[in-house]
C-alpha cells in the first residue's frame, strides 16, 4: 500500500493511498454500515455503533471506542454522493464546542487498484489537525487491510 500524508495548509488535512482493492469495493465499505463498523477508527479502537443514511442530504452517526473503553461519537451529514468515485460529508464530535468540518473521499481507478484521497477541513488549529492526521492515518491502514481481506474473500 502506498500512503502519503500532507498538511496541505494550516487547517487541512490530506491522505492519499493505494488500495490493491477495486473501486467498487472502496465505495462499498465506506456507504454501508456493516462495513464501517469493522474498519473506521483508529488502531486498537471498536464500533459499537454505526447508523448511515446513505444518500445525499442523508445523516449518519458512529461511536468508535478506545481500548480503555471511553466512547467518543461524531455525526454529520453526507453532501455529496458519486458513485463510484466521490463522498462529500460532514464530521462534528459530538462534545462541546466542537467544529463541523467536511470530508471529501475520492476514488480513482489504478489499474486494478484504487487511489483514495482523503481530505478534511478546516480545523480550528494546525494542533487539532495534527491530533486528527494519527487517527485518520490508522483508520486507513485498518480501511486497507479491511478491503484486502474482503477482496480475498470475494475471489
Amino acid at each position: 500500500m502506498i500512503r502519503t500524508t500532507t498538511a496541505i495548509n494550516d487547517l487541512a488535512l490530506s491522505i492519499t493511498r493505494i488500495f490493491d482493492a477495486p473501486r467498487s469495493l472502496v465505495f462499498r465499505v465506506w456507504s454501508t454500515p456493516e462495513h464501517l463498523a469493522r474498519w473506521w477508527g483508529p488502531k486498537d479502537f471498536s464500533v459499537p455503533s454505526v447508523k448511515t443514511d446513505f444518500r445525499e442530504g442523508g445523516a449518519w452517526r458512529a461511536c468508535i471506542r478506545s481500548p480503555e473503553g471511553q466512547d467518543y461519537w461524531a455525526s454529520g451529514v453526507y453532501r455529496e454522493i458519486a458513485e463510484p468515485h466521490r463522498i462529500v460529508f460532514t464530521f462534528t464530535w459530538e462534545e462541546e464546542n466542537a467544529m463541523e468540518t467536511v470530508v471529501t473521499v475520492t476514488l480513482e481507478e489504478v489499474g486494478e487498484k484504487t487511489r483514495l484521497t482523503f481530505h478534511q477541513t478546516p480545523f480550528p488549529t494546525p494542533e487539532s489537525r495534527d491530533g486528527h492526521t494519527e487517527g485518520w492515518e490508522e483508520c486507513m491502514d485498518r480501511l486497507g487491510a479491511y478491503v484486502t481481506a474482503q477482496k480475498e474473500e470475494m475471489g
